[in-house]
């Protein structure tokens, strides 16, 4: 099953250079997700590429920092902002990187906005 994230371009230039290893979410996806389509927010508004998902990892934020800090890809003040009130966070182990020649339009995959969180791709 693959998914459909909207990333925003800081956090997918660090994942396409190979500098983030987790892609930090406040929900978690329900079914198992082998793969995701990283579409890049503004400017850009393109899916630019299909990366690996090995895990979902799933914890409290002040332990899923502990796991995650070596890959995680953002400073630690960026992450408790985000995660701030939450008493579960979520992170997806990513794998290899499959950047497109030519970026995608959310058409391509029967997409017409950019979703909030997620959305699952058949």
């Amino acid at each position: 099953m693959k998914v459909l994230l909207a990333i925003n371009p800081e956090h997918v230039a660090n994942i396409l250079a190979g500098c983030k290893f987790y892609e930090f979410r406040k929900r978690g996806a329900k079914r198992k997700i082998d793969s995701m389509l990283i579409y890049e927010t503004a400017p850009r508004q393109k899916v630019v590429a299909e990366v690996e998902v090995l895990d979902m990892l799933e914890d409290s934020p002040e332990q899923l920092w502990l796991l995650t800090r070596e890959g995680a890809g953002i400073s630690k003040e960026f992450y408790d902002e985000y995660f701030c009130g939450r008493e579960v966070a979520f992170a997806y182990k990513l794998g290899s990187v499959h950047i497109f020649e030519t970026p995608k339009e959310l058409s391509e995959f029967g997409v017409k906005v950019a979703p909030q969180s997620y959305i699952y791709i058949k």
